[in-house]
């Protein structure tokens, strides 16, 4: 499991596990995003460690969404 893991990791940043690196990034970083906005916004009206679990619920449940499409080199 361990190989697998640093197989997909050596891949990853000699970017050659995805076909399209640009969109891989590009979907990462609205993930990314999407998350730190839930974070910023939530602060505002609930406490810091309820907006944290909350945007990073958001993140985690819009990766595979985002994901679905990609292509695996």
């Amino acid at each position: 499991m361990f190989d697998l893991v640093a197989n997909s990791a050596k891949l990853f940043i000699a970017g050659k596990l995805f076909k399209d690196n640009a969109l891989a990034m590009r979907q990462l970083a609205i993930g990314v995003a999407a998350g730190a906005i839930a974070i910023v916004v939530l602060s505002k009206i609930v406490p810091l460690w309820a907006a944290t679990i909350v945007g990073g619920a958001i993140s985690g449940f819009l990766q595979p969404v985002l994901f679905k499409d990609l292509k695996y080199a």
